[in-house]
């Protein structure tokens, strides 16, 4: 007799079949490519109640299950003044997946759409903030964002083109302002359409901003105001003529050829090419020579 399965474990089983290549290889990859985890880790799985965030925290408790060394997680999820029926959304998802929320409340929303002509610059900060402030409370040294694959290629994009530099975000990094926490993403090497097509093989429904700023550009048909779908739009125009650009941006961020650019910064410096040029030039007329 066939044995019968609960919502939950349908949906941990399509991570593990039917998404095995494009969801659980990898973010395996990632873990362990970029060395997010360690044994004795105790990690924040922030929890924004969108798609990525909600299949981050099902990957890493999965992770956690099978893993062959020891670590603890804390299912972190900020409530930065959501609606009620948002939060009910959150909730509801995170029960159907078997994941345990740990809540904390704070009037974020309020704060950046009150006081800042840039909420979503100043949202993304003080969200930042609070998770790094309540993961050290809760004893973590690490949090982890659902930052995926898509995310890293169009901070690429938008960065050259509108802030003229070559920039992305990594799959690690040490904070700044928090002594001995460490960033991590899991989901980095996770294409956004694959995380979209378990969602729909599940029919999984998770929220999105859901913050009065992101609404109220919605309502009025400003898709302009946001520079991340500007980049999100123009990588999709170009997949019509390339279908590997994105694949294509991936690999050349693992490929940076340093040699070949006229200036870089590094640790807050500017650098030129010259600075190094006669000795390179040396070098490759003594190699020719030896040839």
């Amino acid at each position: 007799m066939k044995r019968t399965l609960t919502k939950q474990q349908e949906i941990e089983r399509s991570i593990f079949k039917t998404y095995k290549s494009t969801l659980w290889g990898p973010f395996l990859r990632a873990v362990n490519m970029y060395g997010l985890l360690a044994e004795g880790d105790r990690v924040a799985v922030c929890i924004s109640g969108g798609k990525d965030s909600m299949l981050m925290a099902k990957l890493m408790q999965l992770l956690q299950r099978h893993s062959d060394f020891p670590f603890e997680l804390v299912y972190l999820m900020m409530d930065p003044g959501y609606r009620p029926e948002h939060r009910k959304q959150i909730e509801d998802n995170a029960a159907l997946l078997g994941i345990p929320l740990t809540i904390f409340e704070t009037n974020i929303f309020l704060v950046a759409d009150t006081i800042s002509r840039k909420p979503c610059y100043l949202c993304a900060r003080m969200r930042r903030g609070h998770l790094y402030n309540k993961a050290r409370e809760l004893g973590c040294n690490k949090i982890a964002l659902g930052h995926h694959l898509n995310d890293a290629i169009e901070t690429t994009v938008m960065s050259m083109f509108w802030s003229s530099k070559l920039e992305t975000i990594i799959p690690k990094s040490h904070s700044e302002n928090f002594e001995n926490m460490e960033l991590i993403r899991p989901m980095y090497r996770i294409k956004e359409d694959d995380i979209l097509n378990w969602c729909a093989h599940n029919d999984l429904h998770f929220i999105r901003c859901a913050c009065a700023f992101s609404e109220r550009t919605e309502e009025n048909g400003d898709e302009s105001a946001s520079k991340r779908l500007e980049a999100k739009l123009l990588l999709k125009q170009l997949r019509k003529t390339n279908p590997e650009i994105e694949d294509n941006i991936f690999r050349a961020l693992h490929a940076v050829q340093i040699e070949s650019f006229p200036g870089y910064k590094a640790d807050g410096e500017m650098h030129s090419f010259l600075e190094n040029y006669d000795a390179f030039g040396k070098l490759i007329t003594v190699k020719k020579t030896e040839d």
